[in-house]
């Protein structure tokens, strides 16, 4: 996308006004063009899967995924700040030169996690050319087609983490049916035990390492 097409020639003042939209729009640009949904997905799903209602709360799970989206877009970030953010503060690029210098790296990192037939099907249904190199792709096609790939590898991420937590709780609730205990839930009996193995196996480094290492 060529930002200086669609921003020729600004006035300094509606570049400022530009600016601030675009600093407004930054939580929607955070969920939709990062690694944050499917960081926020797999530690919700896990927080699931363990049992835990409201453990850890809402606020630390979006903490830690801030944290990791940030880490896991440093080589990015970088390359943002130094084509676009320190020329901008410096006045040597206008706004719009600014925008298009940002949206490179960041078009670069969801080619990167976008897979091909969902950004072939989102070019079907706009009856629009597939593109001939990846400089060519369009933005509502690519920013879709990222979401619809994160929404899936999150969620097979997150079948995977549920089969042992679902493995312990058929397994305590077999042992109480074979008991007798009828009227125990198997939910409260079976959470210990999911916490003992998770804390055993160090189950933040595995969760968090894995997290990462899906980008790559």
């Amino acid at each position: 996308m060529n930002w200086e097409n669609i921003l020729p020639d600004l006035e300094p003042s509606l570049q400022i006004v530009v600016l601030m939209v675009l600093l407004s729009m930054l939580p929607l640009i955070v969920v939709t063009m990062t690694p944050f949904l499917r960081i926020i997905i797999i530690l919700s799903l896990l927080r699931t899967s363990i049992g835990t209602q409201q453990v850890p709360p809402n606020l630390v799970l979006i903490g830690m995924a801030i944290i990791i989206t940030g880490y896991v877009m440093g080589p990015t970030l970088s390359e943002i700040n130094e084509k676009a953010i320190i020329p901008l503060s410096n006045q040597r690029i206008a706004v719009p030169v600014a925008m298009g210098e940002a949206y490179g790296p960041l078009k670069k990192f969801m080619l990167k996690q976008t897979e091909i037939k969902d950004l072939a099907f989102f070019y079907r249904i706009s009856n629009t050319p597939n593109p001939e190199s990846p400089e060519d792709v369009g933005f509502r096609q690519l920013v879709a087609a990222f979401l619809l790939s994160e929404l899936r590898t999150s969620f097979q991420i997150g079948f995977l983490i549920f089969i042992p937590f679902l493995v312990i709780d058929l397994i305590i609730a077999n042992i109480l049916l074979a008991l007798g205990m009828i009227m125990l839930s198997p939910t409260i009996v079976s959470l210990p035990f999911k916490l003992l193995i998770f804390v055993a196996v160090d189950g933040w480094t595995l969760i968090i390492k894995g997290l990462v290492q899906s980008f790559n």
